[in-house]
């Protein structure tokens, strides 16, 4: 499963930088926190999305929204692949126009 995110992750920001931050799988764009992520007993964790980008898919997220930018995945369901990319390329978005 965290194979099948780090790739999601890529694929929808093929420019991000990849490195670890946290102890967690981090990718960063133009020097900016895009995404973590982490593996825990019962779920995958996504980490730093803003509420800004959350409330974008407020239907699609409500099930896995925790607080403070949290999505938790359980393992017993598959990975919501088109939300994933969907909210990667969102927050993508997001910080290249705050760069603007």
């Amino acid at each position: 499963m965290l194979n099948e995110l780090r790739t999601l992750i890529q694929k929808a920001a093929p420019q991000v930088v990849e490195m670890i931050s946290y102890d967690m799988p981090t990718y960063k764009l133009d020097g900016q926190r895009l995404v973590y992520f982490a593996a825990w007993k019962q779920h995958v964790g996504i980490y730093a999305l803003p509420n800004e980008v959350l409330d974008q898919f407020a239907d699609e997220v409500a099930s896995f929204r925790q607080p403070k930018g949290t999505l938790q995945f359980p393992y017993s369901q598959p990975l919501p692949s088109k939300l994933i990319r969907a909210l990667v390329s969102a927050n993508m978005k997001r910080l290249k126009s705050v760069e603007a």
